[in-house]
């Protein structure tokens, strides 16, 4: 069990694995796992669980039962993981611990894929 939010653990595929982010669409999953195998870490990913749906409710006595339209198909989804069960993905962008194939560190808005080239800054400690 994780002591916090940043720094989930958990079981994928019968392997102890540090989580890196839990209901990813396939394009992400394509960008986590090169960027994660090129740092070196051994990447999991297996389909998250369908959300679970409410039961119907029953009818009161007297009344027809009401039949529900089906619910659209959930979502695919999947569970991101390393086998490095200390990974945190916070401390590792903040720490500037991983590296683009470029040789640039990794940093929040690369991360995030809202800039597609990762732009070394300069700490704000080093300004």
């Amino acid at each position: 069990m994780a002591i916090n939010k940043n720094h989930e653990f958990e079981e994928l595929d019968g392997v102890k694995c540090g989580i890196v982010e839990k209901n990813v669409k396939p394009d992400r999953v394509a960008f986590l796992k090169s960027l994660l195998e090129y740092n070196g870490f051994t990447v999991v990913v297996v389909p998250s669980p369908a959300p679970k749906a409410a039961p119907p409710p029953k009818p009161a006595e007297g009344e027809a039962a009401v039949t529900a339209p089906p619910l659209p198909p959930a979502p695919e989804t999947f569970t991101v993981g390393v086998t490095d069960y200390t990974f945190n993905p916070i401390n590792a962008i903040f720490g500037r611990l991983l590296h683009t194939p470029d040789k640039h560190v990794v940093t929040l808005a690369y991360w995030q894929q809202k800039d597609m080239v990762s732009h070394d800054e300069v700490p704000y400690y080093e300004q």
